[in-house]
């Protein structure tokens, strides 16, 4: 009979124990939710409440002394809008729009009353509508008119510029769901290097497919983007497998909440900040500066320049993908290492 109730008590014992480390658990991971809630309402928020232009990159195109003083005029505007600086000719300015190396430019004509504005709605609609409205109200109080001139007009079924941000979206949205399914459908950390690798492979496998899809769906069949079928595709897979194995990474590190960490920097981080919605000339200090550096804002910057800039300024955002792709294959690999080595440590003391 004692043996009965002194089993019966350390049976008990051990269903409280499990029931409060799980009620623990359940607690850190509810308040974890609360806490990525309220991260994405002020991410989102800060980031697209209150767009407005700041040291946006404009080329002045006048004859020397008029260019000086219109550039002098532009640096004076309140709040900084714009960041002027002089270009020899109209055809430099075209190129530097669509190099990327500057948004926008005003040719200045010292023979009449009528300006020229150079814009790219292709790089953000938003930001082209903002230079222009700003431009004409510095040119009426100049006594002068001004005409706009779009050097890389958004397609005509690419409402604001978006399908290029809606796209990159979608794959970043696949990279983290495919990722975090692969690592949850056998236990949040992988078992070991060789289960690590098939991720990865599996990972690869769907992005190049996911990458293909995308790009057929904006292109051939709904006719939202120009630009090459095959470098949208190319560009879908990086971005896809940049992401999924940055999250098998994090997941690897820290089991569960590598899903909370990976949403963290592509949903609640990376979104708002990825220029969009709003260019990045647009954004809060902050997102402007932490967007360039996240697979959706490297993402965008790239899909819009393969859309519409003839697939210049590539070279930074591809650097930047293939650094997270590189990176997460790489820490995958050694976190499933360091915890097969862990778990053969322990093996002699479980045995002895």
């Amino acid at each position: 009979m004692s043996h009965t109730s002194g089993s019966s008590t350390r049976n008990g014992s051990f269903r409280d124990e499990v029931r409060d480390a799980v009620s623990l658990r359940a607690t850190l991971l509810v308040l974890g939710v609360i806490a990525l809630q309220l991260l994405f309402i002020a991410s989102y928020v800060g980031a697209l409440h209150h767009p407005e232009p700041r040291d946006v990159p404009f080329g002045v195109v006048a004859p020397d002394a008029a260019a000086g003083q219109t550039v002098a005029r532009l640096e004076r505007l309140p709040g900084g809008p714009l960041d002027p600086r002089a270009v020899a000719d109209e055809a430099g300015a075209r190129r530097q729009i669509l190099d990327r190396e500057i948004d926008g430019a005003l040719i200045v004509d010292a023979r009449g009353g009528r300006d020229t504005l150079l814009v790219a709605s292709g790089g953000g609609t938003a930001l082209a509508t903002t230079l222009e409205g700003l431009v004409t109200g510095l040119e009426g109080a100049e006594r002068r008119t001004v005409r706009t001139v779009d050097v890389a007009p958004a397609s005509a079924r690419d409402f604001d510029g978006l399908s290029s941000f809606y796209l990159v979206v979608g794959w970043c949205v696949g990279g983290y769901l495919c990722a975090s399914i692969l690592a949850i459908s056998a236990g949040a950390r992988p078992a070991d290097p060789r289960r690590a690798a098939i991720r990865l492979i599996v990972m690869a496998l769907v992005a190049i497919v996911g990458g293909l899809g995308g790009a057929v769906i904006v292109g051939p069949v709904l006719g939202a983007l120009p630009g090459s079928v095959v470098d949208l595709w190319g560009l879908g897979a990086l971005i896809t497998f940049a992401v999924g194995a940055a999250t098998l990474a994090l997941q690897g590190l820290f089991g569960v909440v590598g899903i909370g960490l990976a949403i963290l920097l592509v949903v609640i981080a990376g979104n708002p900040s990825a220029g969009g919605a709003f260019p990045l000339p647009m954004l809060p200090p902050f997102w402007k500066a932490i967007g360039p550096a996240l697979p959706p804002g490297a993402g965008t910057w790239a899909a819009r320049s393969v859309a519409y800039f003839k697939s210049n300024a590539l070279t930074v955002p591809l650097l930047v993908l293939w650094a997270w792709a590189v990176a997460g294959t790489v820490i995958t690999l050694l976190a499933s290492a360091r915890r097969q080595r862990r778990q053969e440590a322990e093996l002699p003391a479980r045995a002895g």
